[in-house]
């Protein structure tokens, strides 16, 4: 499969058929909107014209229909209602698995061939002329689309394009891309640029030399065949000049282009851009100037003469130069594959390692020169970590962009009515977090919109209005990110969860828990208090499963409801899992290490007042965890212990250590298969020693430290 399809159709498709979704999904909820509509069409049109260079006929087929149903919503011959937008959404989910099939090497098979027939029978009912009573065929398309066009929108275009040298060495075939924009209108006129061939002598047989200048009359607009184009921005120069333009932009575009003007005349008159009389006088002009031994070019000439009004000329050269600009930005933007950059993250890890060994070693060898030395280069070292790291943050909009439609989709199979708020979508977080925080969100929401919102009929009984609410909310807090999603619904029934608790064996009878224990109960594997067994719910598989997937990523999950009000479901994790501020503590031989954002405070404690089980740290009880009991290390030789103050959310506790050795920066590495069973630890890293550091799971030990008193410590 060509590179190009993998590199530029795929990310492109997605964000457009991204961008689709949300407009379709905005005007279901306002309206029809001429301007949405658009851009719709418009990036329908920018997915089938880049398909269309890779001769991928299911999509270009597929969109050909799609474009046709769009244009006659734009000209308002078809309504526009609900179902013409799940027709729509359903549409993109098409091409969207269309794309995947792309991405995965794939370029001939139907992923979903029903479906498409589905979908075709749909839209092709739609574009059933009235008068006639028939469906269209595919191949009418163009004539029929051409019959609805108003009279007058037929335009003339002209199209610069410069391709570079190693265009064919791209595999990229440069007369297929003419043929290609041939497709979107009438060709008037063409011109072969030759002024870069070189001799003969020089020519090589690999590279192409050549330019081309064309006039196309097209229905479309400016934005479309810029569109139709935009997949061979990184093999040619494109330029697009509008209609009805004057000479001056003419004059500035072959400037621009750096080529010759030796068929400007012809050119400029075959376009139309100036009469045959105006040429005629400016090339007896230019004849004369020669004549007098002070030759003055062609361009120069048409805009002394002032052919054309200034205003137009500045208007062209504004327009010039915001498109300079936006191809400046573009070049300043460098897409990376992600692979490339979890190899740098992985490489920048080894050098914080590195860098930590040599700050041991220094530090031994006691002399100031290499200390100071070495200290600069930890300095510079921990700068590459944070900007290695910043490359991989992405916003979490990333995320919460899929969820109006998910929304939508579940609330229409549910009969329910929800308005969905998102806020703190710019809130960025790792990548890695992202692409793994999809599955189990989208969980929470279908779970919150299925137990939590009640139906229409049964907020109007409790004076709810008949539209449920559900927020998304995501926001730092002391070096983690937190996301929130909050429901106004009928909240979590406390009595029926510890009853269905009690019943499966979960908890004993006449157990006293809290409330916030109670909660805890629903992430138990199988729990379920479903009634009745849905396509969404009610076999107790999803909850317990949110949980494992949050804790892998060393985050926390918490719930807080109010019983017929609201539920809130709270997420804590780390900004990222590569490289984190770790702090170290000593038990026996062995070193430990803490997420350095949840150490509070370090505490001598000997001079705190202890119970069995509590500190009491400046008169409030603090539950506290020995990590020698707990890691079953045998007794030391009673020197004097640390108290470290650890908190995760709301929860905070104090962890007895033998010694506190001081902040560093720890680079995570996994646990192995072998070690997945074991509590209260979540990763190991590297010490500048060379020994092996297990890093902490601070959720776990709190859940530890914290049970009801009649559980052991393990």
């Amino acid at each position: 499969m060509d590179p190009l399809i993998q590199d530029s159709l795929v990310p492109e498709a997605r964000e457009l058929l991204t961008e689709t979704e949300e407009l379709l999904l905005e005007m279901e909820r306002t309206g029809p909107n001429a301007e949405h509509i658009n851009a719709i069409f418009r990036a329908v049109h920018t997915i089938k014209g880049s398909a269309g260079l890779f001769s991928l006929q299911l999509i270009t087929e597929f969109t050909q229909i799609l474009e046709d149903v769009l244009d006659r919503l734009r000209a308002g011959e078809l309504p526009f209602g609900e179902s013409e937008v799940s027709l729509l959404l359903s549409a993109c989910d098409y091409i969207g698995h269309l794309i995947d099939n792309l991405d995965a090497g794939d370029v001939t098979t139907d992923p979903a061939p029903d479906t498409r027939a589905v979908l075709l029978g749909q839209m092709c009912a739609l574009l059933k002329p009235p008068e006639v009573g028939r469906t269209i065929a595919p191949s009418a398309n163009k004539s029929l689309r051409q019959s609805l066009l108003p009279q007058g929108l037929v335009q003339h275009y002209h199209f610069s394009l410069r391709f570079k040298e190693d265009v064919l060495q791209q595999g990229v075939d440069p007369l297929e891309i003419l043929a290609h924009l041939s497709q979107q209108g009438t060709v008037m006129y063409a011109y072969m640029v030759t002024d870069k061939v070189p001799r003969l002598a020089d020519l090589d047989p690999v590279s192409f030399h050549l330019g081309f200048e064309l006039g196309l009359r097209s229905e479309q607009s400016e934005q479309e065949l810029r569109g139709a184009l935009a997949v061979v921005e990184h093999v040619a120069e494109v330029a697009v000049l509008p209609p009805e333009l004057q000479v001056a932009e003419y004059v500035q575009l072959l400037r621009s282009m750096g080529d010759g003007h030796q068929e400007l005349g012809t050119m400029l008159v075959r376009c139309g851009a100036i009469s045959q009389a105006d040429m005629t006088y400016a090339l007896r002009k230019q004849a004369q100037s020669i004549a007098a031994g002070a030759p003055v070019s062609l361009p120069q000439i048409l805009e002394s003469e002032k052919l054309v009004p200034t205003p137009v000329i500045n208007s062209a050269l504004s327009a010039k130069k915001e498109d300079d600009d936006r191809k400046n930005q573009q070049q300043r933007v460098i897409k990376i594959e992600a692979s490339r950059l979890d190899q740098l993250i992985t490489l920048v890890g080894e050098l914080v390692i590195a860098s930590e060994e040599a700050r041991i070693r220094a530090a031994d060898s006691r002399q100031m020169n290499v200390v100071e030395s070495v200290a600069k280069m930890s300095q510079i070292v921990e700068h590459v970590r944070d900007y290695s790291l910043g490359m991989r943050m992405i916003p979490i909009g990333e995320v919460f962009r899929r969820f109006p439609r998910v929304v939508r989709d579940v609330a229409r199979e549910l009969n329910k009515s929800i308005n969905l708020e998102i806020t703190g979508a710019e809130t960025e977080l790792d990548k890695s977090m992202v692409d793994r925080l999809a599955d189990p969100l989208t969980h929470i929401v279908r779970n919150a919109i299925d137990h939590g919102i009640e139906s229409v009929q049964q907020r109007r009984s409790a004076d709810k209005s008949s539209e449920g609410h559900l927020h998304l909310h995501a926001y730092h807090e002391s070096g983690n990110i937190v996301i929130e999603v909050r429901d106004d619904g009928r909240g979590l029934d406390t009595a029926r969860i510890l009853e269905k608790a009690q019943s499966r064996g979960l908890v004993e009878k006449g157990a006293e828990l809290s409330d916030a224990q109670i909660r805890q109960l629903i992430f138990a594997p199988g729990f379920s208090t479903a009634a009745t067994v849905t396509d969404l719910s009610g076999r107790g598989v999803g909850m317990d499963v949110v949980k494992r997937n949050i804790e892998e990523l060393r985050g926390l999950i918490e719930l807080e409801s109010e019983t017929g009000e609201w539920t809130c479901v709270r997420l804590r994790l780390p900004l990222t899992l590569a490289i984190i501020d770790g702090f170290q503590v000593g038990v026996g031989n062995n070193v430990y290490v803490l997420p350095l954002e949840a150490v509070e405070e370090c505490v001598d404690a000997s001079a705190l007042q202890m119970g069995e089980r509590f500190f009491a740290l400046r008169g409030d009880p603090l539950p506290c965890l020995r990590l020698r009991e707990l890691f079953h290390i045998p007794p030391g030789s009673g020197g004097r212990e640390s108290l470290v103050v650890v908190s995760q959310g709301h929860e905070r506790i104090g962890l007895l250590v033998d010694r506190l050795l001081g902040d560093f920066q720890a680079v995570i590495k996994p646990l192995g298969q072998l070690f997945r069973g074991i509590t209260s630890v979540s990763s190991s890293t590297i010490l500048g020693d060379g020994r092996v550091g297990l890093v902490l799971d601070v959720g776990s030990l709190l859940a530890q430290a914290t049970a009801m008193p009649q559980q052991a410590l393990h």
